[in-house]
């Protein structure tokens, strides 16, 4: 199996946001090794909520929020996501790429890396979500256990985010974790495209999940 065995839904392309000024690239890494001088204020603010996202940005966006499904179908990780997952960089996986918009606006860009070992019994539902925000689903959960947060400053293409949101060569903030249910494992990574802006609302949803 390749990446050409993901089938694509684009839909309307949308426009493409100028380069960013900074140009130092920060690799993955827990968002605990980071000086959080390295990150804008309103930004790390998001990166660090251990809450959900999803609660979060419809919160932001008003109850104007919505999922558009660009991809889903069957891979292999990156070298830098099978590391995460602690797979073997062959092993199949399931490979979900969304769109998380607020006011219609593309604010996120969510990549979900599901083993397909862990999409067995009732995870095999998985499968099927449509444009549901999985994020929902994981934190209503009560097997639910997430991995602390990494962080990385790096260029949209280096994080896998399509040019049809914005040109490869511009530097995103993004934040992955390890999520578990049932003691299976998946990757959840978020990227925040340069349509956000600095949003920054209360943490009516922020939680904190066990360890």
């Amino acid at each position: 199996m390749t990446h050409n065995s993901i089938k694509h839904n684009v839909g309307t392309v949308l426009p493409i946001s100028p380069p960013s000024q900074t140009t130092k690239a920060i690799p993955w890494q827990a968002l605990t090794y980071f000086d959080q001088k390295q990150v804008p204020a309103t930004r790390y603010n998001w990166l660090s909520d251990r809450g959900s996202l999803t609660a979060r940005l419809i919160d932001a966006s008003e109850n104007n929020f919505s999922v558009k499904v660009l991809s889903q179908g069957e891979s292999v990780p990156s070298e830098s996501e099978a590391a995460a997952l602690n797979i073997a960089k062959n092993t199949p996986v399931l490979i979900r790429q969304v769109i998380l918009c607020g006011r219609s606006i593309p604010w996120v860009f969510a990549r979900s890396v599901l083993p397909l070992t862990t999409l067995t019994g009732r995870l095999a539902a998985l499968h099927d979500l449509d444009s549901q925000p999985l994020g929902a689903l994981l934190f209503n959960d009560p097997s639910m256990t997430r991995a602390p947060v990494e962080a990385s400053y790096s260029l949209a293409s280096a994080l896998a985010v399509p040019e049809i949101l914005c040109g490869g060569n511009i530097f995103l903030w993004g934040r992955r974790s390890v999520f578990c249910l049932d003691e299976k494992p998946l990757l959840v990574s978020e990227i925040f495209l340069p349509a956000f802006g600095d949003h920054d609302t209360a943490h009516k949803h922020a939680q904190k999940e066990p360890l």
